[in-house]
């Protein structure tokens, strides 16, 4: 089966592209650096060619509110597109959990309207909503840092793996179209305070975290359900702790 990964360079997508081409799988790991381009269309109806399948897994590179809509309606558009002149059967794309319940939010409502492009098409789809990466916790913690302090508050999260992430989605790539949602997420419901505290104990960061109930997420007011999934979500098999474990020690 050949499968186009769009944004086929990036974390999840490289995984993506190793753990396919393991199975056997003709796979293209399309990006801006192969010659691929979703915004400008370069390269896509050459590597679009004879796919069956296409993941895209592609994230903007700016979040700014108005950068941030132009690069997934722009790509969407483009893609899908180029997916109908190619007879492509399956369009398979990476979201997040919440996407719906967070358009307080300028980078929400971007992903919102990607999945709408993918609803409207006439391509057979999963769209895949995943929790926030393991590796994007340092992340929560520097943006919600003040001086040496890092407000967030209690509201639940169920952060996963992005090993786990490729792996749900090689699944559905090779799998037949849901034309809906499937959520994905890892095994522990952790309070945001106390998951970011403990990355921060665990990397020996000084900094130190305060609950504040009415802290924001990016700029999100957020509850114990705003980031979790339903009750029908796929389970990642790596626990937080376990991921801590395996990060390498500088």
């Amino acid at each position: 089966m050949k499968i186009v990964v769009i944004g086929g360079s990036g974390l999840i997508g490289t995984k993506l592209v190793n753990r396919l081409r393991k199975q056997g799988h003709e796979v293209v790991a399309a990006s801006p650096k192969s010659g691929v381009n979703t915004i400008t269309g370069e390269g896509l109806t050459e590597a679009l060619a004879g796919a069956q399948v296409v993941v895209d897994v592609a994230n903007a590179p700016s979040w700014e509110d108005k950068a941030v809509l132009k690069f997934f309606e722009t790509s969407g558009r483009n893609l899908l597109a180029a997916e109908k002149a190619a007879g492509v059967r399956h369009h398979v794309a990476l979201s997040v959990v919440g996407t719906d319940r967070l358009l307080e939010s300028g980078y929400f409502r971007a992903k919102m309207a990607q999945e709408n492009l993918i609803k409207a098409s006439k391509i057979p789809y999963t769209i895949v909503q995943s929790t926030q990466f393991y590796e994007f916790v340092g992340a929560i913690a520097q943006f919600s840092t003040v001086g040496q302090t890092v407000h967030l508050p209690p509201a639940l999260a169920q952060p996963i793996g992005s090993d786990d992430v490729a792996a749900a989605m090689a699944d559905v790539a090779v799998g037949p179209p849901v034309n809906g949602t499937i959520e994905i997420a890892g095994p522990d419901r952790v309070p945001l305070d106390k998951l970011v505290g403990r990355f921060l104990t665990a990397t020996h960061d000084p900094r130190e975290v305060v609950t504040d109930a009415h802290a924001r997420y990016f700029g999100i007011e957020v509850n114990d359900q705003s980031l979790t999934p339903g009750k029908n979500a796929r389970i990642g098999p790596t626990g937080f702790e376990g991921w801590l474990s395996s990060m390498p020690r500088k």
